[in-house]
């Protein structure tokens, strides 16, 4: 992680509350409590001490604080050491660190645009069908 402001377009400080809608060209830094809508097109950070209750979706996300909502990334998400989620999350690149605590489902996409039930599906099935033509 970047050190602190270092690329964000905007930061919502360590101690800071702000509650309602936040749509922005840019990054996202979340060191105080946000509660709302955030809409991000590049990466959203939470750090240590950021206190998060959304959905969110952005290109990467990364946490090091607590998110209570689903997490979707385009990219990737990283769960630090510190991080704490409560929600969903979906994404091509999921890294999580020691120490993580998260409640919800996870689905990794690996970059993939299909149904990635079916992709597993597909792939366990094909399996089974050339093992069985194999010994026939």
């Amino acid at each position: 992680m970047a050190a602190k402001n270092e690329w964000m377009n905007s930061t919502i400080g360590e101690g800071s509350i702000f509650e309602g809608k936040f749509y922005i060209s840019g990054s996202l830094r979340i060191d105080g409590k946000f509660e709302g809508d955030i809409k991000t097109d590049e990466e959203l950070v939470v750090g240590e001490n950021g206190k998060v209750k959304t959905n969110i979706h952005a290109k990467n996300v990364v946490v090091a604080g607590t998110v209570i909502g689903n997490i979707t990334a385009d990219e990737e998400v990283k769960l630090l050491e510190t991080a704490r989620v409560l929600g969903d999350i979906e994404t091509p690149v999921l890294t999580i660190q020691r120490g993580v605590v998260s409640q919800g489902s996870v689905t990794i996409t690996g970059g993939q645009k299909k149904d990635v039930k079916k992709m597993i599906d597909d792939s366990y099935n094909s399996a089974s069908r050339k093992n069985s033509e194999k010994t026939s």
